[in-house]
């Protein structure tokens, strides 16, 4: 009895969170919290000569929480500098419904040579 009470308040508490899957392809040098990164919504275009570093899906692990838009993207934000990328793209998005209390995302990263604070982006409300 004692192990079935451990064993569900692990799986509560593990399944509490959002899913996050990455896969870098071309991780470069790790960016500062003094870098620049822009989110660029599906209507946005990336520049041309920037380069792709990698993917991800922000989804919903059963119960979870803090896996609204905003949140997903402070997450994407970390995700990017860690792999040096400065601009996360918004690939697709599905709000919650019936069925997940999640926003979820896919999103590429890419590196940008340029000023990203001159480009067309959105803007997150960090809380």
């Amino acid at each position: 009895m004692k192990y079935s009470i451990v064993l569900i308040s692990c799986l509560l508490l593990t399944s509490c969170g959002a899913r996050v899957k990455a896969n870098i392809t071309d991780q470069r040098e790790l960016l500062t919290i003094d870098d620049k990164v822009a989110f660029l919504e599906v209507k946005h275009a990336v520049p041309q000569s920037a380069k792709k570093v990698g993917s991800a899906k922000f989804g919903d692990s059963g119960v979870s929480t803090d896996c609204n838009y905003d949140s997903n993207l402070v997450k994407a934000r970390k995700i990017a500098r860690a792999n040096g990328a400065n601009i996360v793209k918004i690939i697709e998005v599905k709000t919650p419904d019936l069925w997940s209390s999640c926003h979820r995302m896919k999103i590429d990263f890419y590196y940008y040579d340029g000023d990203v604070s001159q480009l067309a982006q959105t803007q997150i409300q960090i809380k």
